[in-house]
This record gives structure tokens, sequence and C-alpha cells, in this order.
């Protein structure tokens, strides 16, 4: 059986990608700083994975064929330009050692479309030049070239999956589309920018479908993972408020909205579906329905079961 780690394994994507690995025939472990133990016929392994001895000691025990790196820090707010990512590029280069020491095989990097010149807005992979505009995306990129160099001398294969924007169950509640339904479910007004920035949203559940669909293909190098469908940001907020018959209590223009922040970031998915063979499976109004759901129901068992 083939046998694949995940890291970040329960961070907003990992979690859902557990499942349809599982499902596609691999002995799944996964990397966490906190677990319960074993579940779901997931193997739990409990290490920090910016400690070089811990990577090593995970690597040495599971011996993967199928790596799936996931972690890093995301924290909305605090990422774009913190030193933290600097960490994250050493502890993904040991991951990627070890992996290789250890006779991997196949391996998926998260990577972002802030890797990307933010002047394009239409993102091709191999086409579109790189010219990061923050910290995160720069060390993202460097991170690419490195391992790549790496996985090219070790003789494994590296595809570099560029997320774009994402919603869905499990969410961190800061960013914008947990704001507006909790902001929509509590009855409070909420404040967002302008909302002309245009962009592209993919349910998690599709990222993670993604990015089985890639670990199993043959499809080397940067491969963008989103929708591939631009819609503004004050359209997809009108979309989730619109199910609360809430539009008037979005306040539009409240909030400056940042001088680096791109107009237009939407990608071209064209690699993914004819390399991999892959598209995507949830509407957005099937998405927003499903992820509102999951916030009725995960704010109910907070007040302790009260609606």
């Amino acid at each position: 059986m083939r046998t694949a780690l995940v890291t970040g394994a329960s961070g907003f994507i990992g979690r859902h990608c557990l499942g349809p690995l599982a499902d596609s025939g691999y002995e799944v472990h996964a990397v966490s700083r906190q677990t319960d133990g074993d579940k779901d016929g997931v193997r739990w392994h409990r290490a920090d994975l910016l400690d070089s001895g811990e990577v090593r000691r995970v690597l040495a025990e599971v011996k993967p064929s199928t790596l799936l790196h996931l972690a890093w820090d995301v924290t909305p707010g605090r990422y774009a330009n913190s030193p933290t990512n600097l960490r994250w590029c050493q502890a993904t280069l040991e991951l990627s050692l070890a992996f290789a020491e250890h006779g991997g095989r196949r391996a998926v990097f998260a990577g972002t479309c802030f890797e990307y010149d933010p002047r394009f807005g239409y993102y091709t992979e191999n086409l579109t030049p790189l010219c990061p505009g923050n910290l995160y995306g720069t060390v993202k990129d460097a991170t690419h070239r490195i391992v790549t160099s790496l996985a090219r001398q070790a003789g494994f294969s590296v595809a570099w999956a560029r997320i774009f924007h994402l919603y869905g169950p499990y969410e961190p509640s800061a960013r914008l589309a947990p704001t507006i339904i909790r902001g929509m479910l509590s009855g409070e007004r909420v404040r967002l920018t302008h909302g002309r920035q245009v962009r592209d949203f993919l349910h998690v559940s599709d990222v993670a479908g993604a990015l089985v669909a890639v670990i199993q293909s043959s499809l080397e190098g940067p491969v963008n993972i989103g929708s591939g469908e631009p819609i503004t940001l004050r359209d997809f907020a009108l979309a989730i408020a619109s199910r609360f018959d809430g539009e008037e209590r979005l306040d539009f223009g409240a909030i400056e909205s940042s001088p680096s922040d791109p107009p237009i970031l939407v990608s071209n998915i064209a690699r993914l579906r004819s390399e991999v063979s892959w598209s995507p499976r949830i509407a957005l109004s099937d998405g927003i329905d499903k992820t509102i759901e999951w916030w009725r129901e995960t704010l109910r068992n907070e007040k302790g079961g009260r609606p």
C-alpha cells in the first residue's frame, strides 16, 4: 500500500484531504502539534515541524512514499510579512531532505497565488512573471525553486500547487466569508472594503480534491488551484448576505483597502483541467449554502445547543 504523509493535517485544508487520500487507497499518516490519537483510519503523529529533530523522527518512522506538505503559518493579518516565513522555509527544506533520504517518490507542496507579479491579474503557470509583493510570496517562491532543484538531484517527483482564494468549513473566523456569515447570524452589520477587488473562490473540499488528484497525476512543476471564475469581493459578500436577506447590513467602504491589495487575482486552471483531468465540482451557490450550514451548527454547539 502507498503511504502518504500530510503536514498541516489539522488545518483548514489539511483536514479535508485525509478522507480523499484514504479513499484513494493510501495509508494516511497525519502530522500536527496536537492530536487526540488515531481515528477514521488515519495515523496521527504529534510533532513540531519547526524542530528538525522531530521532522527526522517522523520521517524515519513513517517512511512515506508520498508527501503532501501544507503546514505553514497563515494566521490572518500576520502571515504576509512575518519573519516566521523564513523558519517555515527552513522546515520545508529539512522535511524535503528527510523525505528523499527515506525513499520518498512523490511530493506535492502548497504554494500561493501571491508568488505571481500582482500587476498581471490573470495568472498562468510558466507564463505569468513571478514577482511577489510580500515576504510570504517571496519565501514560497524561493522554497519552490530550492525544493525543485533538490528533487531533481534526489530523484523524486514534485508538483507545486499555487492555491488561490478558498472558503468553507473550518476557515479561520477572521477571514472574509466567516466574518460575513457570523455577522449575518448575529444580526450585526459587517464592515468591508469597497469590494471592487476581483478574485476567484474555490470551496475547500474542491481544493482538497484537486490536491489529491495532483498527487495521483504525473504533473510536475507549478499548477494553479482555483475556480478560474472571476467574482468581485462585493458580489461574493452579497451572495452570502442574500441568504439572510441581509444585503443592507453590508457596509462597503467602511474599511480602507490596503494599497498593496491587488485589484485582480484570478487563476487560469487550464493545466489542472488538461493534465490532471480535474475541474471544480462544487458550484459557488452550493458551497456558500454548505458553509453557512456548517457555521450555524458550529455556533449552535458553542452555545450548548441553543438556537
